[in-house]
């Protein structure tokens, strides 16, 4: 196993790149970009950094020197044959040649986009403009670089000794929490970390430790690289850009615009069965894309209860399978925003055999150094990577939560208007 301490305190970013993979990804990424590929490959998207913890200002703590020997870097890679051999032959939810030859034949000569970054009060506008399946891959290794350099701002003032204490303080935590869970019967949890993790051998920490604390309880992670080299199960779905780019595709036209999620699903129907449907209703608020759904999506395997309140979440899908004549019992509910032990061991004792539950697991599993540096200086914050604007209209997401709303405030309120989410009530935002 890797001495992280020792490895952080000899540090050299050529012999631990931040981001060492084109597969250092969340698999949903790949499976996105396959629909993009087939449907909207000359669709042109920018993508933009926005720091929602404001008081972090991370132009102050990060050199953008570094910063910019981490995104040439990135621009360097491109798919190995091991990769290749990987996705074109390994199985996915059960199903063979997931990717298409055509798609892996594309993905194999990609390289990443240029990106613009430049500093303003205090913190990066960092942006990625291009074809929308070029750019989209950007989100992620763009994120973990920036974490994983404000962690490194930190520990590089650390001496040897005071490094081994903070990793081992901040595992046995993890492995604490991985107990606690353990507890749980019927438990589905897997890691949702790469985004927002510490730093690239933490997060494979991470994963090694649940592989081992929790055993069949632990359903795989979200990163693809770390799940060929421990050949565990790559999880993932989709995400709430492509709901975004399909309504800001549809203009002014406000049908359309309030058809568009209901494309998205329609389109990744014709990619992806089984436990690939999985809806994420939250876009532009939940409670209006249920009651608006068309009844073919109320069959699908499963929904993912992001923004909003999860208890209240859970209960709302319930309500909604159960009206449309289904059997929660049978349907999949997976949480994701946010999640620590707590409130993971909250929502299994609300819901634990009322429905099949699964559990990602993000920054709070790979980034939980709270309270472990002076002035909680390692602690997490929210960072999201999204689309910003698509073939030159803005792009808007409301979510069930306020708080999370992104787009010009004149936009916002015309979405609101057009999705009829006027009233909504505002949730503190940790992750």
């Amino acid at each position: 196993m890797v001495d992280i301490a020792t490895r952080v305190y000899n540090h050299t970013w050529k012999i631990d790149p931040i981001v060492r993979s084109v597969l250092d990804t969340d698999f949903y990424k790949l499976l996105m970009a396959q629909t993009i590929w087939r449907r909207h490959r000359d669709v042109r998207v920018t993508f933009g950094i926005q720091n929602r913890t404001t008081s972090v200002r991370i132009a102050d703590l990060v050199d953008e020197g570094e910063l910019r020997e981490q995104l040439d870097h990135v621009r360097s890679l491109s798919l190995t044959r091991g990769e290749s051999t990987w996705l074109r032959g390994n199985t996915f939810y059960g199903v063979r040649q997931m990717f298409s030859p055509d798609f892996i034949a594309w993905l194999e000569s990609f390289r990443f986009p240029d990106y613009h970054l430049e500093k303003q009060d205090g913190q990066y506008v960092l942006t990625f403009e291009g074809p929308w399946v070029e750019t989209t891959m950007w989100e992620i290794p763009a994120l973990a670089i920036l974490n994983e350099l404000r962690s490194k701002g930190v520990t590089r003032s650390m001496g040897k000794f005071e490094l081994q204490v903070l990793y081992a303080r901040a595992m046995t935590r993890v492995w604490e929490k991985i107990q606690a869970l353990k507890q749980l019967p019927n438990l589905s949890v897997a890691d949702f970390g790469t985004r927002r993790r510490h730093g690239f051998l933490w997060q494979d920490w991470c994963v090694q430790a649940m592989t081992e604390g929790l055993g069949p309880s632990f359903s795989g992670t979200s990163n693809c690289l770390i799940a060929l080299r421990r050949e565990v199960e790559a999880v993932g779905t989709n995400a709430h850009e492509l709901p975004m780019v399909y309504t800001a595709l549809a203009g002014d036209d406000e049908a359309a615009m309030a058809r568009a999620p209901y494309e998205v699903l329609s389109d990744w129907m014709q990619d992806y069965g089984g436990n690939l449907r999985i809806i994420l209703p939250d876009t532009y608020g939940t409670t209006q894309f249920l009651a608006n759904a068309p009844d073919w999506v109320a069959s699908w395997t499963g929904i993912r209860i992001d923004s909003k309140e999860p208890i209240e979440g859970g209960e709302e899908a319930i309500r909604w399978w159960e009206a449309r004549g289904q059997n929660p019992k049978e349907k999949l509910a997976i949480f994701s925003d946010g999640l620590d032990v707590e409130p993971i061991i909250r929502i299994h004792r609300r819901f634990n055999g009322r429905m099949r539950l699964g559990f990602g697991w993000g920054t709070l599993l790979t980034n939980d150094f709270r309270g472990l540096v002076a002035g909680d200086a390692l602690d997490p914050i929210s960072i999201v990577c999204k689309v910003v604007s698509v073939d030159g209209r803005p792009a808007v997401k409301l979510s069930d939560n306020p708080t999370k709303a992104i787009g010009p405030y004149e936009e916002v309120e015309r979405y609101r208007r057009v999705f009829h989410t006027e009233t909504q009530t505002a949730q503190p935002v940790l992750v």
